[in-house]
């Protein structure tokens, strides 16, 4: 298996050190020899958190701020971070992810797999909408039948490019037949991607289902109170919700949208805001040490990367991709600008996603036949390789954040000590989520800075992205296709795993995107309340119906 090298050497080191002695209280690191010496956290992978301790006392009210406005509430529209953050909250999937990452059913009380192309859910009895009407079989049918074929909208595609049809069965019951074996799709149906919509309001609502002026008809602990926008999402306690382990002693779950992230930590120093997950770490991070609130480093799927967009260009020679990772110093990366909250990784997929088992320990033992060392000489043979280098190549950046800033320094720093030009755009952080949907927002650039998260404890989640027909497979790369399409079709999780395991050294090979770093989930809370998940589970489990007061 290839070595994958991760450090920086020469002039990069003192781009790290430059940001290290320039950052003070506002960013990255501060003071320091090295840039180890800035860390400001030390994140154990071996002992994230996926739960914190629920809190026991009703709670009136819970602010919790978003880093920006979600564009819909409709689930099948809402592939990012904060979508997610209040849709699980709101609407429920046929299985659910639990806060320890396995899956355990939700809506669906029984889940049959008689043969390796079918699928029978057999649903929970007594469930309703908030409106007090029954789930129904036909609500099953609609909300997973609208999310199949090429005309359909959802950005859950990929999870139903096999599925054939999707049928009442039964009062109780719907069948979803496969075209072929897919490892995938019933994993996906913990996601949002098996998320239950009310079909009678859905298509009362038509193209504003799931906007202000549409509204959204779920199953969840909480129901839609209002959407003022620009202002405020507010949520409210469903009483009546048929899970008593998971009924809110929240009164009221009121969402802001701060994306600058001064202001948000400021808000949560204060009290103003009584909580939020970080996907990133904000430069003041270590301000709440001394305030009234607790920070939690959780069990996390998300990992930083540099991604590669476009068939053209500079950026689209993999010799370049793999010469500009060999100097790129993923610990300077996880020290000075995540100030120690990330752990260096020369995979994509690491550690969360392997599971237990023997399959677990096929990709553990993968995983750790990477190196992390330094190879400047392979990098600038590399370069010497790759031919006409004479392009610039431009980076997407997010606004509003220091660790997108910071990176795109060091990676314009390791660029220029092998001869690269790199520039940077600084994109709003409200329409950074266009970059992946819309092609026209990645005109001009030829990569962006991303974090990114799978749904599932599976390596071939995140890697089947890799796929020729991948929606998020912006440079069409075939590399690893064949192993993949294999890994898909493969339901046993080990042999599944060794299709996987060989696909991933091909990527790794290839680099179709540049790892640098896992991501730990960053909760804070406000030490009146408790009880939020901690994990990356928190993008489909109701993490908030375990929040309570704190005596």
């Amino acid at each position: 298996m290839s070595k994958r090298s991760l450090m920086l050497v020469g002039a990069v080191a003192a781009a790290a050190l430059t940001l290290t002695a320039c950052s003070g209280g506002g960013g990255g690191a501060a003071g320091g020899g090295d840039a180890a010496a800035g860390a400001k956290f030390d994140v154990d992978p071996a002992k994230l958190a996926t739960t914190t301790e629920p809190g026991t006392e009703p709670v009136d009210e819970v602010t919790w701020n978003l880093p920006y406005e979600p564009l819909s509430l409709d689930p099948m529209l809402g592939f990012n971070y904060a979508e997610n953050t209040v849709t699980s909250n709101l609407c429920e999937s046929l299985t659910r992810i639990t806060p320890d990452l396995g899956t355990e059913n939700a809506l669906a009380d029984k889940v049959e797999n008689p043969d390796d192309t079918t699928y029978v859910y057999t649903l929970r009895s007594g469930v309703t909408f908030w409106d007090g009407t029954p789930l129904t079989a036909d609500d099953v049918v609609y909300s997973l039948g609208r999310q199949v074929g090429t005309e359909s909208s959802t950005y859950w595609s990929d999870y139903f490019k096999n599925v054939a049809s999707v049928e009442k069965t039964g009062d109780d019951q719907v069948t979803v037949k496969l075209s072929k074996p897919d490892a995938l799709f019933a994993q996906g149906m913990s996601s949002a991607a098996g998320a239950i919509v009310s079909k009678a309001a859905a298509e009362q609502a038509g193209e504003q289902f799931g906007t202000p002026k549409g509204g959204l008809m779920c199953t969840g602990p909480f129901q839609l109170d209002t959407w003022a926008p620009g202002k405020s999402i507010t949520l409210t306690k469903n009483a009546k919700y048929w899970d008593d382990q998971l009924i809110p002693k929240v009164e009221k779950l009121s969402f802001g949208f701060i994306a600058d992230e001064s202001t948000a930590i400021n808000a949560l120093r204060s009290g103003d805001v009584d909580g939020q997950f970080f996907y990133l770490p904000p430069s003041g991070l270590s301000q709440l040490n001394d305030s009234d609130a607790t920070i939690t480093f959780g069990k996390s799927y998300i990992f930083w990367s540099l991604r590669a967009i476009q068939e053209t260009g500079t950026f689209s020679n993999p010799k370049v991709r793999e010469a500009l990772l060999s100097v790129i110093d993923s610990r300077a990366i996880s020290d000075v600008v995540f100030q120690g909250a990330s752990v260096p990784s020369a995979v994509i997929a690491g550690p969360a996603y392997f599971g237990d088992g023997e399959a677990g320990e096929l990709f553990q033992k993968a995983f750790d036949q990477y190196e992390v060392k330094p190879d400047i000489e392979r990098a600038k043979q590399l370069i010497a390789e790759a031919g006409d280098v004479s392009a610039p190549i431009v980076l997407g950046v997010q606004g509003s954040s220091a660790v997108h800033e910071q990176t795109a320094n060091l990676v314009q720093a390791a660029g220029e000590a092998i001869g690269l030009k790199i520039e940077t755009k600084v994109i709003p952080v409200e329409q950074f989520g266009n970059l992946y949907f819309d092609p026209k927002a990645r005109e001009g650039l030829d990569g962006f800075f991303t974090t990114y998260y799978g749904n599932v404890t599976d390596p071939l989640d995140v890697y089947t992205t890799f796929t020729p027909d991948s929606t998020n497979n912006f440079i069409k790369y075939d590399g690893a296709a064949q192993e993949l399409d294999d890994a898909r079709k493969t339901l046993d999780p080990v042999k599944r795993a060794e299709y996987t395991i060989a696909a991933q050294d091909k990527i790794m090979r290839d680099l179709p995107w540049l790892p640098m770093g896992d991501l730990p989930v960053i909760l804070v809370q406000n030490d009146r309340i408790s009880g939020a998940t901690a994990s990356s589970a928190y993008l489909g489990y109701p993490w908030a119906a375990t929040i309570g007061g704190v005596k």
